[in-house]
């Protein structure tokens, strides 16, 4: 990588985790454990349109890392993980489709995110139980998918980005 591109991702790590300790401050209390609205997720999805999925990749793995040792636990560390994960597998196919917009491609991204941590918390506290959560989930992460979506797309047609 040039030096010019390593600066752009130290400053795309740095606004994810700004808006990431942005909405940890947000006082957003919906009734259901570690719902958010994603806001970090911006970041993500206009990496993936304008620098590409391994920048991108890079970018959301170190986010979810900083995030999980500045304001949470290794067990949270572990829900956000997951969810990035199969958040952002489910976006890269989403996106390669070519049928989604990138609102669409962010709705994927926020109900799968959901899925995966429902998945690790299911297996961490053992119990199948919490499979009855996840139709809000799905309903919490389109909604805020929708408009993660449509502020990332606002932003990738204003800006250039040269890597």
């Amino acid at each position: 990588m040039k030096t010019k591109d390593i600066a752009v991702l130290g400053l795309l790590i740095a606004l994810a985790f700004v808006l990431s300790y942005v909405e940890y401050l947000l006082p957003i209390n919906i009734g259901i454990p570690g719902a958010k609205i994603g806001l970090a997720n911006i970041v993500t999805l206009v990496a993936i349109y304008k620098i590409g999925y391994k920048r991108a990749f890079a970018l959301s793995l170190i986010r979810v890392l900083l995030v999980a040792l500045t304001f949470s636990n290794m067990a949270m560390a572990m829900y956000s993980a997951a969810g990035a994960l199969l958040s952002f597998v489910a976006m890269l196919i989403g996106k390669s489709t070519k049928k989604l917009s990138i609102t669409g491609v962010s709705v994927l991204g926020g109900v799968f995110h959901n899925i995966g941590q429902i998945m690790v918390a299911m297996v961490m506290m053992e119990t199948r139980e919490l499979v009855f959560y996840l139709p809000i989930l799905i309903v919490i992460g389109t909604i805020s998918g929708v408009v993660i979506g449509i502020l990332s797309g606002m932003i990738c047609s204003r800006i250039k980005v040269a890597f």
